[in-house]
């Protein structure tokens, strides 16, 4: 969300979360100094030798085939049980593909068994029950059902799915989840309220008639961004505080305890959070950056409330400015995804950033246009990041950013432009010191766009 519709959705919940947004006004972030031109111009040559180096060529962005490429990968991440995989733009092809690779090689070299997606909750619980096994049908018509004009309703996630419960069938023993750790937007239906309900029946039968008349009120949300813009907001700030209320109420619902308790209090606690973020008020600036740094709480909540319930090791797949340290927009958001994983993992989150140099992508020319379209980008300009960047003598590489030398690490601690794109593109383009931001990065000389379903 932001104020400026050029700066719309760059790290949005899905196309139409940044839609809500669309109607408030913020200040544009303050942007740092930058230095000289003849400074930065002497400088390059070194950091590009630097980073000739330190960096690691790719082999390739699609997955199969050998992966001997990604063993130095292996040494980055080390010990992390959480690595955040972003992307410089919601709609671009090897960014998906990569994640794909990805999250193929940790699975079969690392031990990780979740890939958790900044999707809604409630479509996370219905994507993992199909690579289960517990439902059938197809997994092309599951991403158009749960992720509907979202980035991710693109044959490229249709295809991770698919692998994903592929390799579950061969290794029943030891299957890889998926998770969605979005807040439940666009829609909080049925089968999430009733989630909470079917327990409650069960541990608490005389809070049921509480519970079910609280949840009348509220379900089924079947459209946030409508209920955003068109109910007023006491309205929905009661209907967040009845949210809340029923999550008090699961709280009390103990009954045995265990594994049951445990997930009705996380199916009431999204929904509550879902109801606060919907509470937003688009006429208060500060309101919109505080409703922001409860996404990215709750994003963090879910993630680490996954693997303290599961044990998995877990790849994080979101927007750079989410699975990031730093946004090229802090007054708007504040604090990231990534930078509450750090203060609780510390060394156990790696975060990984993705970079490119031009080509294609698919994003939008408002946030209320119902179609995604394909935009392309020329080379980066001399004053860009990526255009240092891609002097580096690979067309593909990553590179470990905490441990390059001092010349580039204070060119990447500088602010440059950069490609940076969610639900639209922005212009002028936002600024971004790479190295705080990341822990590795992936540089891509050319990209192309995603495929539609």
């Amino acid at each position: 969300m932001t104020v400026r519709s050029t700066r719309i959705g760059r790290q949005s919940l899905m196309a139409a979360t940044a839609a809500l947004a669309a109607t408030a006004l913020l200040a544009p972030a303050a942007v740092a100094d930058q230095p000289a031109q003849g400074q930065a111009d002497r400088r390059i040559p070194r950091v590009v030798a630097e980073l000739d180096a330190a960096a690691h060529p790719l082999r390739s962005t699609e997955p199969g085939g050998r992966d001997s490429d990604l063993r130095a990968l292996d040494t980055m991440i080390g010990d992390a049980t959480v690595v955040g995989l972003g992307e410089a733009t919601h709609g671009t092809h090897e960014f998906f593909t990569m994640k794909q690779r990805v999250l193929r090689h940790l699975v079969e070299q690392k031990g990780f068994t979740a890939f958790a997606l900044e999707t809604s909750w409630s479509s996370g619980l219905r994507i993992d029950d199909y690579v289960q096994g517990r439902t059938g049908g197809d997994a092309r018509r599951l991403v158009k059902e749960t992720m509907s004009g979202s980035p991710w309703e693109r044959q490229e996630f249709a295809d991770l799915i698919e692998w994903i419960r592929s390799y579950n069938r061969e290794h029943p023993q030891r299957t890889v989840h998926f998770v969605g750790d979005d807040l439940d937007f666009p829609a909080v239906g049925d089968p999430l309220f009733d989630r909470v309900t079917d327990y409650v029946r069960g541990a608490a039968p005389g809070s049921l008639p509480r519970l079910e008349q609280s949840y009348a009120a509220l379900r089924p949300l079947d459209d946030a961004i409508a209920y955003v813009t068109g109910t007023p907001l006491a309205e929905r700030l009661s209907k967040a505080a009845l949210a809340q209320q029923t999550l008090e109420l699961v709280t009390a619902a103990t009954g045995s305890g265990g594994e049951a308790y445990e997930w009705a209090l996380q199916n009431a606690r999204s929904i509550a959070q879902t109801f606060a973020f919907a509470a937003v008020n688009l006429d208060d600036p500060a309101d919109l950056a505080a409703k922001q740094t409860l996404r990215d709480r709750a994003m963090t909540d879910n993630v680490l409330w996954w693997q303290r319930h599961t044990g998995a090791k877990l790849l994080l797949s979101a927007h750079n400015g989410h699975v990031g340290y730093k946004s090229s927009d802090p007054v708007l958001y504040p604090r990231t995804q990534g930078s509450y994983l750090r203060d609780a993992l510390g060394p156990g989150y790696l975060a990984i950033g993705f970079t490119f140099d031009r080509g294609s992508f698919l994003t939008k020319d408002t946030p209320f246009a119902a179609e995604w379209k394909t935009v392309t980008v020329p080379p980066a300009t001399a004053d860009m990041n990526e255009y240092t960047l891609d002097r580096v003598r690979y067309r593909d590489y990553y590179v470990d950013l905490r441990s390059v030398p001092p010349t580039a690490r204070g060119w990447l601690d500088t602010e440059h432009p950069t490609y940076d794109a969610g639900t639209i593109f922005p212009n002028p383009l936002p600024r971004l010191a790479i190295g705080p931001a990341y822990d590795v990065l992936v540089h891509l000389h050319e990209t192309t766009a995603a495929h539609r379903l």
